[in-house]
């Protein structure tokens, strides 16, 4: 038994057909995995992979498992991306062994191969699948429910960083190029705006202009990377509030999901999604804006436990900018959600008319939030490392 997100009926609609799409217990047959097959549902509210959990008896136990069908539109060299993502696990488990760390199983994914050895398996179709055994008695939220919270998703996030900072060569490699290069993402937003494939420029030129009247932003963490002033790091690059599982007895951050973009990277990317998708109570296609604000003790308990994680680690360039990020990956993702939705909803999954606009807008009224509260902000960095 599995508690699913509460879903509506176009994705109720979208679980169904995943299930009359793939049989799982085949797929499951590729895996190194023991045991009589039960039974596997859909399940999960990610954009992009297709995901099912599947239930095995294995002595007498039942035992579960997650199945994902990597999306190869999105991730073009699934191999690439499973080649990093098992190398980055493994140096994980490996950090918690050396530590004498209990439940290492809990507290990274592990990897289940497959039958010839590979951490994928390719079907006659042509789709890429891994296997993970399923992490019990922890769950994920699609929204920050306290300051306690936030507080673990700071210092999960940045204990992440801190962990893989010395994987060994080679350099991980990127699976999306310039996945975070803000400047990029703007130039793609003017070229959608130009074409406007689909005639709704006029819909949303309000949003379109929001963006780019702060053009001049989306280069500064970019120049000061090619100035020296902040390094390369090996960061999530996804770090979203409902990719941290919390341990469901003591609510502690348990385990970090979703690393299809983990690779070189900088450390404020990440620490500026946090401050997206936590700060804020409302979810991230929330019709109501009046719901949609930057919550100042959510954003001070972020700092505290990234700090608490990685303090050591980070330069003055990258402590200077912590409050900037937040704003930068903000303003970026409503850019790729307009953008998206100006090419006619190409990369992002949509469930309503209009749904990728609505993600966009909900970025643009946090963005001014966080403008508004700048000069705060900035106060609590200062606090927080004095």
């Amino acid at each position: 038994f599995i508690k699913l997100p509460f879903v509506d009926a176009t994705e109720q609609f979208h679980f169904m057909s995943l299930k009359q799409r793939f049989d799982i217990s085949e797929i499951a047959r590729n895996f190194q995995i023991f045991g009589d097959f039960l039974n596997a549902e859909p399940t999960g509210a990610g954009h992009i992979n297709d995901t099912f959990v599947s239930c095995f008896k294995q002595a007498g136990t039942p035992v579960r498992f997650i199945h994902q069908r990597i999306n190869h539109e999105v991730f073009k060299d699934p191999i690439t991306l499973m080649d990093n993502l098992h190398r980055v696990t493994k140096h994980m488990k490996r950090k918690l062994l050396e530590r004498n760390e209990e439940e290492v199983s809990r507290k990274t994914l592990t990897v289940i191969p497959s039958l010839d050895g590979t951490p994928y398996h390719q079907d006659l179709k042509g789709n890429f699948w891994r296997t993970f055994l399923f992490i019990e008695k922890a769950q994920t939220f699609q929204a920050v429910q306290s300051y306690e919270q936030a507080f673990e998703a700071g210092k999960s996030f940045g204990h992440f960083q801190a962990v893989l900072d010395d994987l060994p060569s080679p350099r991980l490699i990127e699976t999306i190029p310039d996945f975070h290069n803000t400047a990029k993402r703007f130039r793609a937003l003017e070229k959608a705006v130009n074409r406007d494939a689909c005639n709704r420029a006029k819909s949303c030129r309000r949003e379109i202009d929001f963006v780019l009247n702060r053009t001049a932003e989306s280069t500064i963490l970019i120049q000061a990377h090619h100035d020296g002033r902040i390094p390369e790091r090996i960061t999530h690059n996804d770090t979203k509030f409902n990719n941290l599982m919390l341990d469901d007895e003591t609510g502690l951050g348990i385990c970090i999901l979703d690393l299809d973009t983990v690779m070189p990277g900088l450390s404020l990317y990440d620490f500026g999604d946090m401050v997206r998708t936590t700060t804020s109570p409302a979810e991230e296609d929330e019709q109501d804006l009046s719901k949609v604000i930057m919550q100042m003790p959510m954003f001070e308990a972020l700092v505290k436990g990234f700090l608490e994680s990685i303090r050591d680690m980070l330069t003055p360039t990258e402590i200077e900018y912590l409050a900037f990020s937040g704003r930068l990956i903000t303003i970026e993702l409503g850019a790729r959600f307009l953008t998206d939705f100006l090419e006619g909803d190409v990369y992002f999954r949509t469930h309503r008319e209009c749904h990728n606009l609505d993600r966009a807008r909900v970025q643009f009224k946090l963005v001014e939030s966080m403008e508004s509260q700048l000069d705060e902000m900035e106060q609590v960095v200062k606090a927080a490392v004095s």
